[in-house]
């Protein structure tokens, strides 16, 4: 059966519309009350992508959405964050209850300000469905008094300080948010340490059954695939965890690897970083020279003598 194109939803307007809803106060920010959508039925949402961020507290929901091939409940309540240009699937139901409020922003509304370089680094934005945060009752107190005051200012009406309110709003929203999601890495300590180890073990069987040499370099993208986990939240949780990120942990086994193959082997420079997946034996001989100061030759001489 041919997969379905996602339909693309372009403006802010076209999704209040496609949900029954009036139009928003401003073309490039909304926020939705869910209790307000009149209509979830409409052959488009099943399939979508946006054109724009959305900030969305999901709680009491009877229904499911879907992320890539995961479905994912929200019964217990749930913020999810969804950058432009995802794919996201839905069931069209008109039992669908909804509870919980969206925030929608169009990069157009924060080019102006910092905020708009500073967004692409709130990795939450790339994480699937099955990564959401789940924010303790405190936590959702907190939250909903922000939301309230950033729905105040956008009820308010438009003025020559509106943006620059929100914007500031906005982002000490997403900050709280992050802390939110760091807690949640730690206070989730069991089931990240086992995703630690499942990462640890892929990488250690990928470098010694010579995957790395008929394969290539293996990428977070390839890792975090096989761990069933987006590769924003596997660098997330390892560089809380661990202090550096997948790529970093990768370069690690990487060098690790090599000063193995160096000191018990008598295979060339160029036959060990064919073996670690480089091509080219000068990628290998610069990456282990900027993480040791040595060369792999001088590494190995160092290591008889």
């Amino acid at each position: 059966m041919k997969e379905q194109t996602p339909y693309a939803i372009r403006s802010i307007a076209e999704y209040c519309q496609l949900l029954g809803l009036p139009k928003p106060k401003h073309p490039l920010f909304s926020v939705i009350n869910h209790q307000d959508i009149t209509q979830f039925t409409d052959a488009r949402l099943l399939s979508k992508t946006y054109a724009f961020y959305t900030i969305s507290m999901k709680r009491g929901y009877v229904g499911r959405m879907k992320y890539g091939q995961t479905y994912y409940d929200f019964d217990e309540g749930a913020m999810v964050f969804h950058g432009p240009r995802q794919v996201i699937m839905s069931e069209l139901t008109d039992e669908r209850q909804l509870r919980g409020w969206t925030l929608l922003i169009h990069p157009d509304f924060i080019h102006p300000y910092p905020l708009f370089t500073r967004l692409k680094e709130y990795g939450f934005f790339s994480y699937s469905l099955n990564e959401a945060l789940h924010p303790s009752e405190e936590e959702v107190q907190l939250l909903e008094t922000l939301m309230s005051t950033i729905r105040h200012e956008y009820q308010a009406g438009i003025d020559r300080f509106s943006q620059d309110i929100l914007v500031s709003q906005l982002e000490l929203l997403l900050n709280y948010c992050n802390r939110f999601y760091h807690r949640q890495f730690l206070t989730r300590k069991k089931a990240n340490h086992d995703l630690l180890t499942q990462f640890e073990a892929l990488l250690d069987d990928y470098f010694t059954t010579g995957k790395a040499a008929t394969l290539g370099m293996p990428t977070v993208q390839q890792v975090a695939k096989q761990l069933t986990v987006s590769s924003a939240y596997l660098s997330d949780m390892l560089r809380v965890l661990t202090g550096q990120n997948a790529q970093q942990h990768i370069t690690n086994q990487v060098i690790e690897r090599g000063k193995e193959l160096l000191t018990t082997t008598s295979l060339s420079v160029g036959e060990i970083a064919f073996q670690l997946g480089y091509e080219n034996p000068q990628a290998f001989h610069k990456l282990f020279k900027a993480k040791t100061r040595q060369t792999p030759l001088s590494f190995r001489t160092s290591m008889h003598t």
